[in-house]
């Protein structure tokens, strides 16, 4: 918003501002806390011209804007009136904030400017397809979310955001038991039921199959120091104000302390008779690698032996064979001729 401005040339300007009317305070725009960071102004006191700048604007701020002159001369202060009128096109999203799994709803764009070029939809702050006025939901869980909206060519000021929340009966309805696995007798038992739903769930109730009424209410059925009545098949119902739904069968199978020693005892004996038996088969395998060396061992040395007194024999034979050298060697020096010489010593007596 622009204005030109004259003033009596004798008085000295001190102070010029702009002012929204009607205000009895007659303060400076940026003055109030809802404007002091939305508003700019510039002004050239030579060319005498002033300028209002007003950022994100709103409904609200639909009002007539004046430009006001102080001087120093006491009560020699002017308002430029009749002022500025400003007119806001409000562009706004009427839609239901809570709609109902499945029913068909409209979100329409809706605007008091009738120049307008198409419009552009935003669902939390992604720019969607849709390029009409009006914008169509089957309402799936999915469309839950912040739309928006803005005209074709002002993309920057899009309309404030409306929250769809879509609303659905429990779906998913699953039952846990805690402690999971065997369950002994005297133990304590919980059974949780969840489910998916929108608002969530506040109503659960239990039930045992082949009773008629409900043994139980609460997200959480507990069981005390549970016994074998207690065994059976269970499941809860979760319920808000758009319906309700049953979970699938659980057992809950409880086992007596006499069964648990029995099937420890019967566990035990097993694993001693395993035992046994695999320490009776490792004694025969034992026995029979020793008889297996044993019998190698002898073997051994009846190979020994043969083998020694197969080196006597050819030893004896070689010794043999020895001697028959030797005495053919010896012979013939004993067929040598041997010269021997006799002398004969007569007596005395004989010859005389």
């Amino acid at each position: 918003m622009s204005c030109s401005y004259t003033y009596p040339q004798q008085y000295k300007l001190i102070e010029t501002f702009w002012i929204k009317m009607p205000d009895a305070g007659i303060k400076s725009l940026i003055e109030y806390p809802e404007y002091k960071d939305r508003v700019e102004y510039i002004e050239d006191r030579q060319k005498q011209t002033a300028v209002l700048r007003l950022h994100n604007v709103t409904k609200n701020d639909e009002s007539e804007y004046c430009f006001r002159l102080i001087t120093e001369k006491y009560k020699e202060r002017w308002i430029g009136q009749p002022g500025i009128q400003l007119k806001v096109s409000a562009l706004q999203v009427k839609a239901p904030q809570l709609v109902l799994e499945k029913e068909r709803v409209n979100l329409t764009c809706d605007s008091t400017c009738s120049l307008t070029d198409g419009f552009i939809w935003y669902k939390n702050g992604q720019v969607l397809k849709i390029q009409s006025e009006t914008l169509q939901l089957q309402s799936e869980r999915s469309d839950s979310g912040r739309y928006s909206c803005a005209v074709r060519g002002h993309e920057h000021l899009p309309s404030p955001a409306v929250s769809i929340t879509v609303m659905y009966p429990p779906q998913n309805t699953s039952v846990f038991i805690s402690p999971s696995g065997e369950i002994v007798e005297g133990d304590s038992v919980t059974l949780s039921c969840s489910s998916d739903s929108n608002p969530p769930a506040l109503i659960f109730s239990w039930f045992k199959e082949n009773q008629s009424s409900a043994v139980g209410s609460g997200q959480s059925f507990i069981i005390s120091s549970i016994n074998s009545s207690h065994s059976g098949r269970y499941y809860c119902e979760a319920q808000n104000q758009h319906g309700s739904q049953r979970s699938a069968i659980v057992s809950v199978s409880v086992k007596g302390v006499w069964n648990i020693l029995y099937i420890i005892a019967v566990c035990v004996t097993s694993a001693i008779t395993v035992g046994c038996g695999l320490l009776f088969l490792i004694i025969i395998i034992v026995q029979k690698r020793i008889k297996k060396i044993n019998n190698d061992s002898k073997d051994t040395e009846q190979k020994k032996t043969s083998a020694g007194k197969a080196s006597e024999s050819r030893d004896a034979e070689n010794a043999s064979a020895q001697d028959d050298r030797d005495t053919d060697t010896k012979k013939p020096e004993e067929e040598e001729i041997a010269y021997a010489s006799i002398t004969f010593h007569h007596s005395a007596n004989e010859a005389k």
